[in-house]
């Protein structure tokens, strides 16, 4: 069974910083783009970090760089992103998926993710 599951989601400061998960179990990260996005209250969901698996590069939306990194470590099957100067518009659930599409850029985030975790909450507050 194919499984993403996030987790370090919480409440923070606006200015503070969280690290979040993601365990995938079922497949390997190998030959996939994996990513996060970011679904704030009543928005749609969107795209802020991603490493491509055409070339291993990452891209960030960009409202999030220099704020937000994105990892992995394949050897774990454990991605991350390393938040920090949270402000409250980050606020939202945050979701882990991987996709074997290629892409780059800001396509990375428009093509179909094959895998979706359940989602993790993030609350700054101001």
């Amino acid at each position: 069974e194919v499984r993403l599951v996030e987790s370090g989601g919480g409440w923070v400061q606006a200015g503070g910083s969280l690290r979040l998960s993601c365990v995938a179990s079922g497949f390997s990260f190998d030959g996939y783009a994996i990513a996060w996005f970011h679904q704030a209250p009543g928005k749609d969901r969107e795209g802020v970090a991603c490493i491509v698996n055409v070339d291993g590069s990452t891209f960030y939306e960009d409202s999030v760089k220099g704020r937000f990194t994105i990892s992995s470590d394949n050897a774990k099957n454990t991605m991350y992103l390393q938040m920090n100067s949270l402000k409250p518009e980050d606020t939202g659930v945050y979701f882990c998926a991987a996709s074997s599409a290629q892409a780059m850029g800001v396509m990375s985030f428009v093509v179909p993710y094959d895998y979706w975790g359940q989602g993790t909450q993030v609350t700054v507050s101001s």
